[in-house]
């Protein structure tokens, strides 16, 4: 059974020239209930895209240009606005990056829970909307009678948990979760971590989480969808990415992260930086800087096979002719 799916997902942004810039290309991806997908990659690479338009909320610039994205054998692209609104926070909830700033510094913690819960009709009155406030502070860590303060008086770490019980305050299926462990220190990076696996065990959530910290990904993502250039570079199970990565990014981009089973390894850079969306190689997006590179490879763009099974690559050095 599939919880989510992902059907050649394309999306590019108006310049304001009205040139458009292709920031996502023929993406797809599946999701299973109760299963995890790592999303990751450098920046620029159409990760945060993804999710902001499988949510329909890109920025003005952003257009939609292909695909589809089932949830629920219903395809939200073809969904009016008002049918979409009651997707978003009730079956699909999003925690952004950046969302630990994103509470309103002059009211409450509680007062903006319960807004959410009266706003999406999850409760009929105030009283039972500050029972539940209480009930999902607790279920992320802070201590109900903390909710009476404000978004200052919390840490960083607090806050990121606040945000987190907000998200689940609809009772969602699925949870994306962009970056949430940015600009927390390593201690709390690890506390919010392991609070996304229990929530994810404890509720059954089908997970989305999109990162570029590998060591994240190996703890929470059965699957990982790896970006590059706004393209798939490779798509497997976590352990195959882990154990058995076959693209020339996904494994340069492993050794970049320390191994803590082989701390004498040495790390290896990744030369160069990520293209530009307005001047995007011809051929395969890693080119420029894949120590790999042959000629066919400058030439033309590698199509996403399926290597093995449920593993798939795109790369010139893996294309069946």
């Amino acid at each position: 059974m599939t919880m989510l799916e992902v059907k050649n997902l394309s999306v590019s942004y108006l310049t304001d020239e009205q040139v458009a810039l292709n920031a996502v290309e023929n993406v797809s991806f599946r999701l299973e209930p109760g299963r995890s997908l790592g999303i990751v990659g450098e920046s620029g690479c159409g990760k945060t895209t993804i999710i902001l338009a499988l949510m329909r909320i890109l920025p003005e610039a952003g257009r939609i240009v292909d695909g589809q994205v089932i949830f629920e054998n219903r395809d939200l692209f073809q969904l009016s606005e008002a049918e979409m609104c009651k997707v978003r926070w009730g079956d699909i909830s999003m925690v952004f990056q950046g969302a630990m700033n994103s509470l309103n510094p002059v009211r409450t913690v509680e007062s903006q829970i319960v807004e959410a819960l009266l706003k999406h009709k999850q409760v009929g009155t105030k009283r039972q909307a500050r029972k539940r406030t209480a009930e999902l502070l607790g279920m992320v860590g802070i201590a109900p009678e903390r909710g009476k303060q404000y978004p200052h008086q919390y840490s960083g770490g607090m806050r990121q948990r606040a945000i987190i019980a907000m998200a689940l305050s609809c009772n969602p299926k699925v949870l994306i979760a962009d970056e949430p462990t940015t600009a927390l220190d390593v201690m709390i990076q690890a506390q919010i971590t392991q609070l996304l696996k229990k929530l994810q065990q404890e509720l059954n959530l089908t997970l989305i989480l999109v990162t570029h910290d590998l060591g994240v990904v190996a703890e929470l993502s059965d699957d990982v969808l790896v970006m590059y250039g706004g393209k798939v570079a490779e798509y497997a199970t976590s352990d195959t990415i882990y154990n058995a990565a076959k693209h020339p990014y996904t494994r340069r981009l492993l050794k970049a992260f320390p191994d803590i089973d082989n701390l004498d390894a040495d790390l290896v850079h990744i030369p160069g930086v990520p293209p530009r969306l307005d001047d995007l190689p011809i051929g395969c997006r890693f080119s420029p800087r894949c120590h790999l590179c042959r000629d066919d490879c400058k030439r033309s763009q590698p199509r996403l096979v399926e290597f093995e099974e449920s593993h798939y690559i795109a790369c010139h050095m893996f294309s069946r002719k």
